[in-house]
């Protein structure tokens, strides 16, 4: 349905991981302002509300507010200065979430035509899983995959052999979930 072009490859793995972890009876607080996966999501059965934009580095009041009993985050945590104190204020016992991975051949992205599309972390896997376990999460599975580009030359064909993405599901420690 959503498959076999960008960012449908990413779009595709990213919604069969979620239904797996994800009953479609639970609400979802997904961070960042309403985009287009976040409207997959919904007409894919799942109830979702999205935060208002607001930057979440400084205000929790989204995640401390939410009555939702799933956060996700997909592509949002690489744009924080300090996701861990985001991650601390979840009140949802799940959380699905995504970032892209650090490449060895290829700087961070940093737009340049906006200011605030930039990726301030881009983190190896062992990194992320370190700030989820410092922040209280427990990591219940977890998967990765590439994302080729039609293009020719070394990057080219180094990204068809090494994962750009990364994706979690973690639980609340202590919780019953």
């Amino acid at each position: 349905m959503y498959e076999k072009t960008f960012p449908n490859k990413r779009f595709q793995h990213t919604l069969s991981f979620l239904q797996k972890h994800i009953s479609k009876d639970q609400s979802i607080l997904d961070l960042g302002v309403e985009n287009p996966f976040s409207k997959i999501m919904k007409e894919e059965g799942y109830h979702v509300e999205n935060t208002n934009g607001e930057d979440l580095d400084i205000d929790f009041s989204s995640v401390k507010n939410s009555d939702a009993s799933v956060v996700t985050a997909f592509e949002i945590f690489e744009h924080l200065l300090a996701p861990y104190n985001v991650l601390k204020e979840i009140k949802a016992t799940k959380l699905v979430a995504s970032i892209p991975l650090q490449l060895w051949f290829s700087p961070a992205y940093r737009s340049k035509t906006d200011p605030w599309d930039r990726h301030y972390h881009e983190f190896e896997d062992w990194q992320f899983d370190w700030l989820l376990e410092k922040s209280g999460w427990e990591i219940k599975d977890s998967a990765k995959w590439t994302n080729p580009v039609k293009k020719i030359g070394i990057r080219p064909l180094l990204r068809r052999f090494t994962p750009r993405y990364y994706i979690i599901y973690a639980v609340r420690k202590n919780s019953e979930s």
